[in-house]
């Protein structure tokens, strides 16, 4: 079990260069955007453009702050607001987002497909809950509000935006209390 906080992600440029993203885990640890096999990472996006590129990737979408409108390849426009699932696409067709509202914070889990694959849901916690492992890692983010999570791996508070991350062996469940939204993905 690991804490991340959210002041100690790793801060680098998007792959085209039109903002900065913070990495929260990749793996292998160490490894940059050309060789990860799973990426989680969140980005505060300022203005319109395409979506970086990432051949032979999958990538999963969830907006934490504002409002985003992306044209997925085929010219089909969605409209993301931290109210709406999760929006899984290919990362290696053209996305271009749009801003209706202004800046965006998103939350994004990328997984090469000869490597894994990812899936990710969002939960509103007023209260008790447990999270079912079931997968390799499992990270767990808090996009709002304070959750307590505990686990045979220990205890931790999140607050917003920080994740707790579980590898292959740390735990079979998670027990959550408190009152928030969590994004949860789970690398399989």
């Amino acid at each position: 079990m690991q804490l991340l906080r959210f002041a100690s992600y790793r801060r680098m440029p998007w792959k085209n260069g039109g903002g900065i993203t913070r990495e929260i885990a990749a793996f292998p640890e160490g490894a940059d955007l050309a060789d990860f096999e799973w990426r989680i990472s969140m980005a505060d996006v300022a203005s319109d453009g395409p979506f970086s590129r990432f051949e032979g990737v999958d990538r999963t979408l969830c907006v934490l702050e504002g409002s985003i409108e992306l044209t997925l390849q085929g010219g089909k426009a969605v409209v993301l607001d931290p109210n709406s699932a999760p929006l899984g696409f290919p990362a290696d067709e053209d996305v271009v987002a749009r801003l209706p509202g202004g800046p965006v914070r998103d939350f994004n889990v990328m997984t090469r497909r000869k490597a894994a694959k990812h899936r990710v849901e969002s939960l509103e916690i007023n209260g008790k809950t447990v999270l079912n492992r079931e997968a390799k890692t499992l990270a767990i983010v808090c996009a709002s509000g304070t959750v307590a999570l505990s686990g045979s791996g220990g205890e931790a508070n999140l607050e917003a935006l920080d994740c707790l991350l579980f590898d292959r062996d740390s735990v079979d469940s998670v027990h959550a209390e408190g009152r928030g939204k969590l994004i949860v993905a789970r690398i399989l």
